[in-house]
């Protein structure tokens, strides 16, 4: 079965960086996007980035541009989300997405930025 598992969060001061990680296993990872949600308290879900399958395009949210990097390592099924830059509302749980039929996320990763 699909499954996406995160890591790589934690605190980190405003100004700071951090790379998150997305193992994933259960389905044929090359041939899919990927993408990298976001959850704050009280907020809803929403994108942060995504990458095509092999890698060659991605999206960001303007909120992540010039400040995130999506990429992708096939041959390791693995997703990356650099972070630099962190600022006190990037606080949230961080979830590696992709739709495989239905949609399939990961069990978050918390980040805290504090000011």
């Amino acid at each position: 079965q699909v499954q996406l598992v995160e890591s790589g969060g934690g605190l980190v001061q405003a100004g700071g960086s951090l790379r998150l990680s997305c193992a994933a296993s259960g389905f044929t990872f090359s041939a899919y996007a990927m993408s990298w949600y976001r959850q704050a308290p009280g907020k809803e879900r929403e994108l942060v980035a995504g990458i095509s399958s092999a890698g060659g395009r991605t999206n960001y949210s303007d909120f992540a541009k010039g400040r995130f990097t999506i990429s992708r390592d096939n041959a390791k099924k693995m997703v990356y989300l650099q972070m630099n830059s962190l600022k006190p509302e990037d606080t949230a749980v961080y979830y590696c997405r992709t739709l495989v039929g239905t949609a399939y996320l990961g069990q978050g990763t918390q980040v805290t930025v504090s000011s």
